[in-house]
């Protein structure tokens, strides 16, 4: 089957992305014996154009739509980002009867919504590496999809039930052509590598569970530094580790490291840091091989608060770790997450006061925190009256504590004009 695969996500949040999701999926899409085209949106100056021009010329017999950002998260003045996506479709509507089957990080969370919402045909919740090349072939040989794990039909809800695949190793990795950066950004784009997959850390607002599983599944460090090497070859030097978790489990991350500097690759590279179970030989390792930055998402600098977002650590370790990063030359970009359960004044000033004693090199703070379904803090609002039982989310609904309202937003705001390295 000609099958054409788009990254529709344009949005810049935070930094540039790759579409790395999808670029799994391509390669395991060819491999299961079709033809395909891949367009990503990012790097388009005239995305609509691109698309007119390829489905005229390519006539692909089915579209598969990437869906990354439902919105930008931000409590002020929030971007709904589904409006693009929907123009998108329509005008693949006008120009073939292709079915169109949407997936990626955004979808997964809201498959029945975001499947509604955008008028798709179908959509994979997921993994879409062995479950989308498994859907081709059920509608190329015209025989029911149904057993397709992860899969959606809109009107019909859940066909296959979902799994995980546990050997990722297993699984393709993304062509050399998708390395390509977004147009712009060559100096500052870092690429992006996957490790692992799930977390069991269980934070009250996150979504990873949803998207990713509960069960950590990890690829083989050996075969990661491989993928990495032939990048190098090619000429790239800066990567991004997006495990959400890059230190846990702490041996993985250990062996990784090692593998890296023993390659002898003359990399730089960043990571999302989870600050617990941090000793001095991962933060030296982690130097060793190329740790550049990391992201320290300790949101919170209150016992009490930490413990209601459902925290693993302190805030003694927090200051422990972040010390211990620093004196290696690591730079820190430090995260808060204001104004959800259990917060009072006194806590965001506490918290305030923390991060600035961490004497960061940056720090991101968000007031309000984006409720996503399936989570402790959805159960919590609803608890509460913040929300409706059946609100679906699709739309966003943030936690800010009530009593809160209206002096967090002006206190951070206030807070931030004093501190240049600070942002939200």
């Amino acid at each position: 089957m000609r099958v054409l695969l788009i990254s529709a996500n344009t949005e810049r949040i935070n930094l540039p992305t790759m579409p790395l999701g999808l670029g799994y999926v391509a390669v395991a899409t060819r491999k299961g014996g079709h033809e395909v085209a891949f367009l990503d949106l990012m790097v388009e100056e005239d995305p609509g154009t691109v698309v007119s021009e390829i489905l005229e010329r390519f006539r692909p017999e089915v579209i598969g739509i990437s869906v990354r950002n439902i919105d930008d998260q931000k409590m002020e003045a929030t971007r709904f980002l589904l409006e693009p996506i929907k123009a998108l479709i329509a005008r693949c509507r006008a120009l073939t009867m292709a079915p169109i089957v949407l997936g990626g990080a955004g979808y997964s969370i809201y498959p029945e919504s975001v499947l509604d919402y955008l008028g798709a045909e179908m959509g994979i919740q997921g993994e879409g590496e062995w479950a989308f090349p498994l859907l081709l072939d059920r509608l190329s040989k015209r025989n029911d999809p149904s057993d397709v794990p992860g899969l959606y039909v809109r009107g019909r809800g859940l066909q296959g039930e979902r799994e995980f695949k546990r050997n990722l190793d297993a699984l393709p990795v993304p062509d050399d052509h998708l390395s390509i950066p977004p147009s712009g950004v060559t100096d500052e784009f870092w690429l992006p590598v996957q490790t692992r997959r799930g977390c069991p850390m269980g934070c009250s607002y996150c979504s990873t569970a949803t998207i990713e599983g509960t069960v950590t599944r990890r690829r083989s460090p050996e075969l990661v530094v491989q993928e990495i090497a032939r990048l190098v070859h090619r000429g790239f030097r800066r990567f991004h580790f997006v495990d959400n978790t890059f230190n846990l489990p702490a041996a993985y991350a250990r062996d990784l490291c090692r593998e890296i500097t023993a390659m002898g690759l003359d990399i730089i590279w960043r990571c999302i840091l989870y600050p617990w179970k941090v000793d001095e030989e991962l933060a030296r390792e982690m130097a060793r091989a190329g740790c550049r930055e990391v992201s320290l998402g300790f949101e919170s600098g209150n016992e009490k608060v930490l413990r209601a977002l459902n925290k693993r650590f302190s805030p003694d370790e927090v200051r422990r770790i972040s010390r211990m990063l620093g004196d290696y030359g690591i730079h820190r970009m430090g995260f808060l997450l204001l104004g959800g359960p259990e917060e009072t004044r006194q806590s965001v000033e506490e918290s305030l006061m923390f991060a600035e004693s961490l004497k960061l090199e940056a720090m991101k703070v968000t007031a309000g925190i984006r409720i996503y379904p399936h989570t402790a803090l959805a159960r919590i609002a609803i608890a509460d009256g913040t929300i409706a039982p059946d609100d679906n989310l699709l739309l966003p609904r943030f936690y800010l504590v009530r009593e809160l309202t209206e002096w967090l937003p002006e206190t951070v705001k206030a807070w931030l004009s004093e501190r240049p390295n600070w942002m939200t």
